[in-house]
């Protein structure tokens, strides 16, 4: 009896994942690095890492808005226009976010596909 229980929760975390990846990839658009780069001339850049990370290193012409704190500055967001979001590889606060903007009404959201880590345009770093 208790494999059954065991089997039941397993199955129901592995269909909330996939939902879940689901709902995050219909609300954003993925884009590799050159596509990205593309569209940053047309759209708002948005690195949603804590203020400390993005001053140690950041694409050049972003702005910082700690996902922490996104749903305060939702204001400071055009809906009128794209909005490029980037964070490091592996964020939790990544899907969090893009499905608020949706909620939110933005439409034209794009995330760069495997985050600063992996960025090969410009940059800005801080000096030692």
């Amino acid at each position: 009896m208790l494999i059954w229980v065991l089997v039941a929760i397993m199955v129901c975390v592995m269909l909330y994942t996939a939902w879940n990846y689901f709902r995050v990839r219909r609300a954003a658009t993925f884009l590799d690095n050159p596509s990205f780069e593309e569209k940053i001339h047309t759209g708002q850049l948005i690195d949603i890492r804590e203020p400390s990370s993005f001053q140690t290193k950041h694409i050049l012409g972003a702005r910082n808005l700690p996902a922490s704190q996104l749903k305060n500055s939702l204001s400071a967001i055009r809906k009128d226009k794209p909005v490029l979001i980037y964070d490091s590889t592996r964020s939790q606060s990544l899907p969090r976010t893009i499905i608020m903007l949706k909620k939110a009404g933005y439409q034209d959201l794009y995330v760069l596909k495997d985050g600063l880590d992996y960025w090969n345009g410009k940059i800005k770093e801080k000096k030692q």
